[in-house]
């Protein structure tokens, strides 16, 4: 069976990567017509296509009405073919194909949000990753098939904008009612990265000249009362085209670049080749109606999906089991983007939470999978943060072994050698080898299994001999579907410092990438194995993973006082937070004494706010319930967890007393230079506001309710927000009115709103369920099923109780309606089986009892992974 041919299956069978076989044909080239009507659309195919292999002529479609077929010039009858649900087969077919079709779809009842889709009444978008295009026409749609596509777009005139891939060739009328435009994309893709939109949209323009000298029209399309909001957003694109320029040596190869913002998209961004589609969360922004983590997340996303013009649609990926390899490099390109943007140790602090908080939980439950999984049963169900965020680290790890200078040999040789190409993981590890000159062959290891190793380091002084010894094991949680794990590389970035100085060493050791240095790389790679370090004149205090140099759990015998005089005196910021989060987890979850922390953050604080207040900001980024709870394997009770939290915050906020009224009245973001220092600085202020209603303080209420008032930034009157209502202060039902008032017709902040009052910490039953019967409330757009499901799940004794039902429930209503977003809901409850009883088997048998009600693929899958404990 030719499984790659045909990768749509039952929900029961599975589709393995040892089973790729080439295309038996590839295409050309393909002519699309595309003739939007109010009840129907009309697709009108044309492809040249030619014979690789011996095989069926195999074309892929779903949910297609054929109207017309023929094969170079003769029409087909129903004995020439054989049709069912997924898939057209032409038998005998010669080694030259012309195949014209014509079928009849129906994007006004698409509420998949996959192929062609009614995103609103005056808008119709497509995406088409990874299987969405053969919900368009018939096509080999799978990504190792790559065509030039020319597509003309038709549609009634109160549809302006007509759009696609590439650069615009014609345009024209058709009578009185109707216009067309016909657009070219001169550079062979795949399916999965075709692109049109048709519908009512302003734009707002600007250009841009590449290294090469090339002209690029850039344009960004939304709602006329959202063009402002776009601003940041066309400032991020020029910047990500200068970064890879840079950075990467990449310039644009077209003529324009086209972003389309839609609320109804399932994902962030897509990155189709010159027209990318948003959801409007990713590219509108404004510091009044958006929030500084918002406007950082829309730069990040821009410049995400623009570098895929090279990291994925340049050179894209043989098949879907390779999604890490565009997915993971290009993550690790928008993160290091995004440390240009604002405190690098902060940025890696914000990458390495949410891997920690999503993909490490991830890795340890029963939806664990390698970043390269070897299997599958629907596609979508894999676009996780293990392929995403783990890809990045892989790719982290390889950069910092090779360093920048041979980092950019090997992409250079990458682009060199694949530009045009469908390529594997396996590709890309050889290219970096050969341009960097260093064997990185070992790091598939990291690609093709499942887990989080656990790495365990113990330290040893001599003082005779003036020496140090690290010793490391590694090891992996066995895994019933991958029973051979092997060891992996390990880059472990450390440093040594004086214990009583507080002065970083210099160090000596023949195991380093690099010999008297201060910042050391060494490169772990075996079980077990020791690294010494000479010179060293006092016991030292070591910091390891600095930088989180690899995505592993670190278990050292660190002391409570020494992980305090990290906090004091590490110089990397990423591993003072590293420390405080290892200080607070053993307060959280092994009883430790919280005084030692205090006390470290009372050293520490003063100074900090004074050079960084976004890194001082992150000091306080005490470890989330959901988090704290992800290390709990078993006998999980998330009321404990909170009790000990808080427990935690209300002595940190006595303890610090006056200083933190003292610290949030001298904040002022309006003084700042730039709009990084100042997003530290309303960081700060807002928990400084937190930790005042924490103390009990009686101002603390006012001082918020006039910091929502008289602010234009929606971080301050968000923050503001969240401790009225978080609170239940009397002015807070007056402020959740007026923000209502002001921003009802502005869908994102809208959504804030609804965050805001579901994430209530008290939230009930009644509450979330008066959220769900809101007028504003739509199950038909996901940001605002996240906005209400998101804000539930981020305080882990309502997920568990009363959110058990909410999450199922959604699950069940959108296995037909939604389900790649229905399955990516439901595994919210993943690690349900961790519960203490009697919650473990209350929530067993609401999943058990979901089983005959759901039948998607994306759906069964999650829910099958789920109950495979």
């Amino acid at each position: 069976m030719n499984i790659a041919a045909n990768p749509v299956v039952e929900a029961d069978q599975t589709v393995y990567l040892k089973d790729y076989q080439k295309p038996v044909f590839l295409v050309d080239s393909i002519n699309l017509d595309i003739q939007v009507y109010a009840e129907h659309t009309q697709v009108d195919a044309n492809l040249v296509m030619k014979r690789q292999t011996e095989g069926d002529l195999v074309l892929l479609g779903r949910d297609l009405e054929l109207k017309s077929i023929s094969l170079n010039g003769q029409v087909l009858n129903v004995s020439d073919y054989t049709l069912d649900s997924e898939q057209l087969v032409i038998h005998n077919a010669p080694n030259e194909v012309i195949l014209e079709t014509s079928v009849i779809i129906h994007p006004e009842s698409n509420t998949q949000l996959e192929g062609l889709y009614q995103a609103a009444s005056d808008l119709y978008v497509t995406q088409n990753e990874p299987e969405g295009f053969r919900k368009i026409t018939f096509y080999p749609d799978r990504p190792d098939v790559l065509g030039v596509f020319t597509t003309r777009v038709e549609a009634d005139k109160k549809y302006p904008v007509l759009l696609a891939n590439g650069n615009l060739l014609e345009t024209g009328l058709v009578g009185e009612d109707r216009h067309f435009a016909i657009w070219q994309d001169p550079t062979k893709k795949p399916s999965y990265l075709f692109a049109c939109v048709i519908g009512d949209l302003a734009v707002l323009k600007d250009r841009y000249t590449t290294s090469e000298g090339r002209d690029v029209a850039l344009e960004i399309y939304a709602e006329e009362k959202d063009i402002p909001k776009c601003h940041i957003a066309m400032e991020a694109l020029k910047h990500s085209m200068r970064w890879d320029e840079e950075h990467y040596g990449r310039p644009y190869d077209l003529d324009n670049y086209m972003i389309v913002a839609t609320s109804a998209f399932n994902m962030g961004a897509m990155e189709n080749k010159g027209l990318n589609i948003f959801n409007t969360s990713c590219v509108l922004a404004d510091e009044e109606y958006t929030t500084d983590a918002a406007i950082m997340r829309v730069q990040s996303v821009i410049a995400h999906e623009y570098f895929h013009n090279w990291t994925g649609n340049r050179i894209t990926c043989r098949d879907w089991f390779q999604l890490c390899l565009k997915e993971g490099l290009t993550v690790f390109r928008d993160q290091s983007f995004s440390e240009d943007l604002q405190s690098a140790a902060v940025q890696r602090i914000d990458d390495v939470a949410v891997l920690k908080a999503h993909q490490f939980p991830e890795d340890s439950g029963p939806l664990s999978h390698p970043p390269r999984p070897d299997h599958f049963v629907e596609i979508n169900n894999f676009y996780t943060a293990t392929v995403y965020e783990k890809g990045a680290e892989i790719n982290r790890m390889m950069a910092t072994l090779l360093g920048k200078e041979k980092f950019r040999k090997g992409t250079d040789e990458y682009f060199r050698r694949h530009d045009g190409q469908a390529v594997t993981v396996e590709d890309w590890v050889a290219a970096l080898t050969a341009g960097s000159g260093v064997d990185l062959s070992n790091f598939l290891t990291w690609y093709n299994q499942p887990g989080t190793p656990k790495l365990e380091a113990t330290g040893e002084y001599d003082a005779v001999a003036q020496t140090y010894r690290l010793s490391f094991k590694q090891s992996l949680k066995a895994h019933a579907k991958y029973p051979n794990l092997k060891a992996v590389p390990i880059p472990v970035a450390l440093a040594l410092f004086n214990a009583e100085t507080g002065e970083q060493y210099t160090l000596q050791s023949e195991a380093l990438f690099e010999n008297g240095v201060k910042d050391g790389v060494y490169l772990f790679d075996q079980e077990q194995a020791s690294i010494v370090f000479t010179g060293v004149t006092a016991k030292p205090v070591v910091s390891l993973l600095r930088n989180f140099s690899a995505p592993v759990n670190l278990e050292f015998n660190y002391s409570d006082e020494e992980l305090a005089f990290l906090l004091q005196y590490e110089t990397n910021g990423f591993n003072q937070w590293q420390a405080t989060q290892t200080l607070l987890e053993r307060v959280l979850l092994n009883d430790h004494d919280a005084a030692i922390y205090v006390q470290a953050i009372k050293n520490t604080l003063p100074a900090l706010v004074e050079k960084d207040p976004l890194l001082a900001s992150r000091l306080f980024d005490v470890p989330s319930e959901g988090y704290l709870g992800s290390r709990i394997d078993e006998n999980y009770n998330p009321a404990v967890i909170q009790e000990k939290r808080n427990a935690l915050l209300n002595t940190l906020a006595r303890e610090l007393g006056q200083f933190c009224k003292e610290t949030y009245l001298a904040l002022d973001p309006d003084l700042q230079k730039d709009f990084s220092q100042a997003m530290g600085v309303r960081a700060l202020k807002n928990i400084m506001l937190m930790m005042l209603a924490r103390q009990g303080d009686v101002e603390a209420f006012d001082l918020a309710y006039s910091q929502y008032t008289n602010t234009r930034n929606m971080s301050e009157r968000l923050g503001a927000l969240r401790v009225l209502v978080w609170n239940d202060a009397l002015q807070a039902s007056v402020a959740l009115e007026d923000f209502y008032a002001r921003f009802k017709d502005e869908a994102l902040s809208l959504d804030q709103w609804f965050t805001v009052q579901a994430s209530h910490p008290n939230a009930t039953v009644e509450s979330i369920q008066t959220l769900i019967n809101h007028p504003d409330y739509d199950l038909g757009v996901p940001n605002r099923i996240r906005a209400v499901s998101g804000g539930l799940n981020s305080n882990p004794v309502n997920t568990w109780s009363f959110g058990v039902e909410h999450f199922v429930d959604l699950a069940k209503y959108l296995d037909e309606k939604n389900p790649i977003l229905g399955s990516r809901l439901l595994q919210v409850l993943s690690r349900w089986y961790t519960l203490a009883e009697p919650q473990r088997s209350d929530v067993l048998a609401s999943l058990e009892a979901l089983k005959p009600q759901v039948k998607s693929k994306n759906v069964v899958e999650t829910l099958n992974s789920m109950l495979s404990i």
